[in-house]
């Protein structure tokens, strides 16, 4: 899948949105990350979609359905760097994702996928 890589740092996925998608390409993009989430047993995911000017309905509501899969799988999605813009857009349109975990920043989404001290990545939420 060109153009959106997926790296494992510490057990957390991060995921960078580098350009804007076709639909296509985000249906192979939930596929592909969904099956590095069993692949790494990863506890998280953190998508990074700053660089987007515009997330349509498709792509928003493949971003909560992400993070409904992931949520099953043991891990925890955020999506981080949503522009204000696109924020409003979305809540315009009636998207407001309930159970997609937001942050502003790269690092405000890592310390939210951090696991308390002392858990164990069996632990139950």
């Amino acid at each position: 899948m060109a153009g959106i890589p997926i790296v494992n740092l510490s057990g957390v996925l991060l995921v960078t949105i580098q350009e804007e998608l076709l639909d296509q390409s985000v249906a192979e993009f939930e596929s592909e990350l969904t099956e590095k989430v069993v692949e790494t047993r990863a506890r998280g995911v953190l998508i990074d979609v700053s660089v987007l000017d515009i997330i349509d309905s498709f792509l928003a509501r493949t971003l909560h359905d992400i993070a409904a899969i992931t949520s099953l799988m043991a891990a925890r999605t955020v999506v981080v760097g949503m522009r204000p813009a696109v924020a409003i857009t979305l809540v315009e349109l009636g998207l407001t994702l309930p159970g997609l975990s937001t942050a502003l920043s790269v690092e405000e989404g890592l310390s939210l996928l951090a696991p308390p001290p002392g858990s164990s990545r069996t632990a139950l939420r």
